[in-house]
C-alpha cells in the first residue's frame, strides 16, 4: 500500500538527493555523487522523475562539447532506469553576477544575462520533454530599499515574463511557467513573499495562460501561513501548476526536512486536499536528508518522503469513509441552503428585508471539536479505539 508507484507522480531534484550536506557554518558530509548515480537511485526508489536546474545537470562554465556529452549520458541513465524529467528549472541565485537580483538587478546587463541563462536552461528541459519550467527569485529581493523602487523591480520581472513567454511560443517548447514564493532568505526581504503575491502578479501579464505558481510547504510555513490554504487558492485559480513538498517549523530558516516529519496534521489536509480534488501534476519533494546521514541515509529519506504521502494519502480515505465524520458534515451541508448569487435589485431587497435571528444562529454548537479529534484520531492510527 505504502510502495511508490509510476502513477503517483513522485519526482525529486538532482539538488535534493544531491544535496551534500553544507551549511553556513559546516563544510559538505557527503562526496558529490554525480547525476547519473542519482537518478540511479531514484530508480532504485521508486521515483517518476527527477528535475534539475541548468547547472546541477551542466557546469555553468561547460563548453559545447561538454555539455553534449553530459546529456547524453544523463538521458542514457534516465532511459536505463525508467526516470522521466517533468521539470526543469534555472539558477538564478547562486553565482555573484546575481547579487543584487537576476530580472530585476538594477544592472540591465544582469537582466540580458538572466535572460540568456534561462532561455539556455528551457533549451536543455525541453531535450528532456520537461513541460514545467519553475522560476524562483531567490535573489529578486533587498537588504536596503535605497537601491531602486518596487514598481521599478515589478516591471522590470514583469518584462522578463513576458519576454520569456514570447520565447516559449517562438520555440514551440509548450512549457507552463510556474512561479515559486518564499517570504526571505537568501536576500533580507523577497519581492514576492506569498504565492498569493503571485497570483496577483500573473494577472498583469500579457501570457497569463502561460504562468501559475509553485507552492512549496517550507516558503509558506517559515512566515506561519498555511500551506494547503496557499494551494487551495491556487488551484480554484487554474494556477496550480507544479508543487514543492517538505516541512518546515514556523518562523526559522528554511529546513526543506523530510515531508511530513514536523507537521503532520498540517500535511494531512494538504494530502487530502490534493486527492480530493484530483490534483494531476508531479509531487515534487525540495527536501534534503539531515547532515547526520551518508547516501544510505540519504536513500532512506527519499523512500520517507514518498512513504509519508501514502500514508496520509489512505489516511484521507479513511477520513472520507469515515461514518461519524461524514455525519457531521452533512450536518453543516445541511446549513448551506443556497448561494447567494448574483447580485440584482430584488435580491438586495430581499435580504435587506429578511428577518434574520442572529441569537439563534449564534446559540448552536457547531461540533468542530468533535470532528477535529476524530481527524487527529485517523491522522494518530487510533480511530475506532
Amino acid at each position: 500500500m505504502y510502495e511508490p508507484k509510476p502513477e503517483d507522480k513522485f519526482t525529486f531534484g538532482l539538488w535534493t538527493v544531491g544535496n551534500r550536506g553544507a551549511d553556513p557554518f559546516g563544510a559538505a558530509v557527503r562526496e558529490k555523487m554525480p547525476p547519473t548515480k542519482i537518478v540511479e537511485m531514484l530508480g532504485r526508489v521508486g521515483a517518476y522523475g527527477v528535475n534539475f536546474h541548468d547547472n546541477d545537470l551542466v557546469p555553468i562554465d561547460a563548453t559545447a562539447s561538454e555539455r553534449d556529452a553530459i546529456v547524453a549520458e544523463f538521458r542514457q541513465a534516465c532511459g536505463d532506469n525508467g526516470v522521466k524529467v517533468p521539470m526543469a528549472t534555472v539558477n538564478l541565485f547562486y553565482e555573484p553576477v546575481f547579487r543584487d537580483g537576476a530580472f530585476t538587478a538594477s544592472d540591465s546587463r544582469v537582466r540580458e544575462y538572466a535572460l540568456q541563462k534561462t532561455m539556455r536552461a528551457m533549451d536543455l528541459g525541453a531535450e528532456f520533454d520537461a513541460e514545467i519550467f519553475v522560476l524562483w527569485g531567490g535573489r529578486e529581493g533587498v537588504e536596503t530599499d535605497a537601491c531602486r523602487t518596487v514598481p521599478d523591480a515589478i516591471k522590470r520581472f514583469r518584462e522578463c515574463l513576458d519576454f520569456l513567454c514570447e520565447y516559449n511560443i517562438s520555440q514551440n517548447y509548450g512549457y507552463k511557467f510556474a512561479l515559486e514564493a518564499k517570504p526571505n532568505e537568501p536576500r533580507a526581504d523577497i519581492y514576492f513573499p506569498t504565492t498569493a503575491s503571485y497570483l496577483a502578479f500573473i494577472e498583469t501579464l500579457q501570457h497569463r495562460e502561460m504562468v501559475g505558481v509553485n507552492p512549496e510547504v517550507a516558503h509558506e510555513q517559515m512566515p506561519g501561513l498555511n500551506m494547503m490554504h496557499a494551494v487551495a487558492q491556487a488551484w480554484e485559480a487554474g494556477k496550480l501548476y507544479h508543487i514543492d513538498l517538505n516541512d518546515q517549523y514556523p518562523g526559522r530558516y528554511d529546513q526543506d526536512l523530510r515531508f511530513g516529519s514536523v507537521s503532520p496534521r498540517q500535511m494531512f489536509w494538504l494530502v487530502k486536499f490534493l486527492e480530493d480534488v484530483g490534483y494531476a501534476g508531479m509531487r515534487h519533494f525540495d527536501a534534503h536528508a539531515y547532515r547526520s546521514e551518508d547516501y544510505a541515509g540519504v536513500e532512506e529519506f527519499a523512500r520517507g518522503c514518498m512513504r509519508t504521502y501514502l500514508i496520509l494519502k489512505e489516511k484521507a480515505r479513511r477520513w472520507n469513509g469515515h461514518a461519524e465524520i461524514q455525519s457531521i458534515m452533512s450536518d453543516i451541508a445541511a446549513t448551506n441552503h443556497s448561494s447567494v448569487g448574483e447580485f440584482s435589485a430584488e435580491k438586495a431587497t430581499a435580504i435587506l428585508n429578511k428577518n434574520i435571528d442572529r441569537h439563534e444562529l449564534a446559540s448552536k454548537g457547531l461540533n468542530y471539536e468533535r470532528l477535529d479529534q476524530l481527524t487527529m484520531d485517523i491522522v494518530y492510527g487510533v480511530e475506532g479505539q
